[in-house]
């Protein structure tokens, strides 16, 4: 019972957050402010601290597998939501291939920047027995043909332009966390029937969140990229505002799967304009 009672508690509290206006107004704008000065906490934090080592636990659990995370979460909250209230099998789907669309695009982006770097940059084999450069450093002869996994793995250099796919992803699964979770508050206030397991997993997206964010605060200050880190975060904000700020906006159909609650946001209301119109004031920008 005080288990019951604690998990409503919390749930209501975080929906209401995440569902207010002002915050899926304005959390994009944090979280482009946290990409532009996160670095400066590098002066700040100790690099003796276990999050300054690449071999972490909640980097090589979380951040390397953090799109398979936020699909299980997330996909598994939508899918819960939506079928428990239209009981349709077709409108689950739907609302869930918009986490097939984020992904597909996320995807194609990887591939692209892989491309990318391998096109713009070069493999140099640094001569251990040569004379130093500047600062200690051995010379680098040019390795031709190297591709950039091929040169690392060699334990050579690699250097050319680079986009962070890391700060990438954990933009664009914060920026859809926090709009596929936000439609969980107006439904409540709607009076909608939620049970211990759709409230569960909507805490785990939750907890997901606050560990994205903090995992994106650790990469910022214990290993500084400027300015890979920045446009990794600037290509997850416009992946965003591309999907969830524009494509879905355009309603559902066969080629859209709509806004995140639309169609479900009526069960209590019959009119479909009191639906638009919820939707509309929380997600206008």
């Amino acid at each position: 019972m005080f288990l019951n009672t604690l998990l409503v508690v919390l749930t209501d509290l975080a929906a209401r957050f995440l569902g207010n206006t002002v915050f899926r107004q304005h959390f994009h704008l944090w979280l482009s402010a946290v990409l532009m000065f996160g670095p400066a906490l590098s002066f700040w934090v100790s690099q003796h601290s276990v999050f300054a080592k690449r071999t972490h636990f909640l980097y090589r659990m979380f951040l390397r597998s953090g799109w398979g995370w936020t699909c299980v979460f997330a996909g598994s909250f939508v899918f819960l939501l939506s079928f428990s209230i239209r009981r349709s099998l077709s409108l689950s789907v739907r609302h869930l291939s918009r986490l097939g669309v984020a992904g597909g695009l996320w995807f194609g982006f990887c591939k692209l920047l892989y491309l990318l770097e391998n096109t713009t940059g070069s493999c140099y084999e640094p001569l251990l027995g040569g004379p130093d450069v500047a600062n200690g450093q051995p010379m680098l002869v040019l390795r031709e043909g190297e591709s950039k996994s091929v040169c690392l793995k060699a334990g050579m250099v690699w250097r050319g332009y680079e986009v962070s796919e890391d700060v990438f992803l954990l933009c664009l699964c914060c920026l859809l966390l926090a709009e596929e979770t936000a439609v969980f508050g107006p439904y409540l206030s709607l009076g909608g029937i939620s049970d211990a397991p759709l409230r569960i997993l909507f805490l785990f997206c939750v907890l997901l969140l606050g560990l994205w964010i903090f995992l994106l605060l650790c990469l910022l200050a214990y290993f500084p990229q400027f300015p890979t880190q920045l446009l990794g975060g600037a290509l997850g904000c416009l992946s965003w505002r591309g999907l969830y700020q524009g494509w879905y906006r355009r309603g559902p159909s066969w080629c859209c799967p709509g806004r995140p609650g639309q169609g479900l946001l009526n069960t209590k209301n019959s009119s479909t304009e009191a639906e638009d119109t919820k939707l509309n004031h929380d997600r206008c920008n």
